[in-house]
Order: C-alpha cells, then sequence, then structure tokens
C-alpha cells in the first residue's frame, strides 16, 4: 500500500513544483533500478483532480552520469510539456535535456532518488529554498574572486569573472524551458576553467563512487585534475574518470552551495550536493550552464565544513552562511 504522506508529496511537486496543468504532456522517464519512483509520480498523475496526458518511458540504464539517452527517449522529452527524469545515473548535463528545454520542456532531474527522499530533502521549504538560492546567487553573479577552504586541506582558488551563475535550483520549475534537480537547493556556477588551481580534499561524497570512508584528496592546475590520493575509494575514482577516455572530464565544471535543511549525506549526490552546510566541485560537462567545457560526463564531489571568501568577504564558515534572507 501506497503511503499517503508519500502520494501527497508525489502530487504537490505535480501541481506546485511543476505547474502540471489540465491535459498536458507528462513524461516520466525512468530505468529499472529507480522503476518504484518513476511508478509513484506516474500513479498520481491520475489521481489529480483534472486531465493529463501520462506517459511512463522505460530505458536501458545507463552507465554513467551524462550518458546521451537514446533518439527515442530524448523525442519523448522533446515532445513533453512536463518531464521527470528518474534514472539511476543522472541525464541532467546531456544534448537530450539541453534540446527538451530549449523546446519549452520543464523538467526536474532526479538521478538516483530514492523512496526515502520524499519525507526528507522532497518535503522542504521551497519558498525558503528560492530565496537563499536567489540571494546566494545574485552574490555570485556579481563576484570577481573565489577561495574555499576546509579544516581538513581544502584550498582552492578560482575566477568568476563574467560567468553567471546557473539554475535557478530551487525546486520550482513552473515556467516553460525551466529545469533543475529534485530534492533541489543549491546556488551553482561554472568558474573560469583554467583560473582554478589548488587542493580539494573531499570528505562528503563522489558521484560514481558513493558515500566516503576516507579522504579523497583532488590536486588541480588550471582547471585540470593532476592528481588523485587516497585509499581505495580514491583509486575508484580515479580508474572511473580514466576508463572514460574523456580528458575534459578532469576539467573543473562547477562550484555549488548546499541550501536544503532537510538534505543529508547519504552517497547519493542527487541529495548530498543539496545539504545545508557543504558544498562540491563539479568536474566535466558545463556548457549546458554557462562553462566552455564539452564532456560525456558531470561528476561532483561533495565536501563538508566549507569557508567561503568573495572578494574579500565571507559567505561562508565552517559550513554556517554568514548571510541574512529576506
Amino acid at each position: 500500500m501506497i503511503d499517503p504522506r508519500i502520494l501527497k508529496i508525489a502530487k504537490n511537486i505535480l501541481i506546485k513544483n511543476m505547474n502540471l496543468k489540465q491535459n498536458e504532456k507528462l513524461v516520466v522517464v525512468t530505468d529499472p533500478p529507480t522503476m518504484e519512483v518513476a511508478n509513484m509520480f506516474f500513479e498520481s498523475a491520475f489521481s489529480l483532480d483534472f486531465q493529463v496526458d501520462p506517459i511512463l518511458v522505460l530505458m536501458k540504464p545507463r552507465d554513467f552520469r551524462g550518458e546521451e539517452p537514446s533518439v527515442l527517449v530524448s523525442e519523448a522529452m522533446m515532445n513533453s510539456d512536463v518531464c521527470l527524469l528518474i534514472t539511476n545515473y543522472s541525464i541532467s548535463h546531456t544534448e537530450a535535456r539541453m534540446k527538451a528545454t530549449e523546446r519549452g520542456a520543464r523538467i526536474a532531474s532526479m538521478g538516483s532518488i530514492t523512496m526515502d527522499m520524499f519525507l526528507g530533502p522532497l518535503n522542504a521549504d521551497y519558498g525558503k529554498i528560492s530565496r537563499m538560492v536567489s540571494r546566494i546567487s545574485e552574490i555570485l553573479r556579481d563576484a570577481v574572486s573565489l577561495r574555499i577552504t576546509t579544516p581538513i586541506g581544502t584550498d582552492l582558488m578560482m575566477s568568476l569573472k563574467d560567468r553567471k551563475p546557473g539554475g535557478p535550483d530551487d525546486g520550482l520549475y513552473t515556467e516553460p524551458g525551466r529545469w533543475g534537480n529534485l530534492p533541489a537547493g543549491e546556488a551553482f556556477i561554472a568558474p573560469v576553467e583554467e583560473s582554478v588551481n589548488g587542493r580539494l580534499v573531499v570528505d562528503g561524497s563522489i558521484a560514481n563512487v558513493g558515500l566516503l570512508h576516507e579522504k579523497v584528496v583532488i590536486d588541480i592546475k588550471d582547471g585540470r585534475i593532476t592528481e588523485i590520493e587516497g585509499g581505495a575509494q580514491a583509486k575508484i575514482f580515479e580508474e572511473f574518470l580514466k576508463e572514460l577516455d574523456d580528458p575534459n572530464a578532469m576539467v573543473v565544471a562547477e562550484l555549488g552551495i548546499g541550501v536544503n535543511e532537510r538534505a543529508r549525506i547519504t552517497g547519493r549526490i542527487i541529495e548530498d550536493e543539496k545539504k545545508l552546510g557543504t558544498a562540491h566541485v563539479g568536474f566535466g560537462m558545463n556548457v549546458d550552464f554557462g562553462g566552455k567545457n564539452l564532456s560525456k560526463t558531470h561528476n561532483d564531489c561533495v565536501f563538508l565544513h566549507p569557508t567561503i571568501e568573495i572578494d574579500g568577504q565571507i559567505l561562508m564558515e565552517n559550513g554556517k552562511l554568514m548571510i541574512e534572507f529576506t
């Protein structure tokens, strides 16, 4: 039996977060590992107080984040009004997603989502998230330089000059062409790729690796990974990147700041990177949110207790935001 609390949240997401309206085409793209969540949304569409046209698209699981779906799946996405991407590996950073949003589809990407997220980060105060994302994005939009440090050794410098924040990833994808994640809640930007230098020490999670049990040290020079150090999990990440045979997968793509108070560190990036008090650095694809690096993948590294300094002003100190939100 479906938990009525979860069914209510699913319906609220369709109506409030996605602005689904009568007679619109709802396309739910999924694969076998995430079928349970996809079926929840598909079934909830039939319990709405108005008529919609839901279509469930089951595809072969992708092998990594950012791998393109098939042409048939892409066409279904482009012909939707609202599209939910409920897949094991995210297809956010793909040409298929970009083409669909260019056609006006409203898209929520939910890579690696699980049922327990409904009563956690999906059941969030989206008004508050929107205000927080908007305020931080304003600061990033006007920024020139950024430094990020952590108590365990992260020290990265980067330029944000003439770069604009992506998103907003606030969970409210109500207008044509709007897209983002659910769970939602991050402000993010593509830094000037070649400007990024320093050391990133990751102690939260890494996409395609999972929850970290040991720190992973990533050295970066001129925007590109030069060395990955650590134990077994560092080796997994290093080998994954090498096997992609894509030099641009090693390029810094993103700096993101989580603002969702209900998010946890679970090993699933879509929730981890949204957790309030964390930041993340992504590698790979970023042309879809203002960067210049074209890659076949996008992989985030989430770390705890960041201090973020922007043009000499402290935005976050040891994981605590130092600004007020109206």
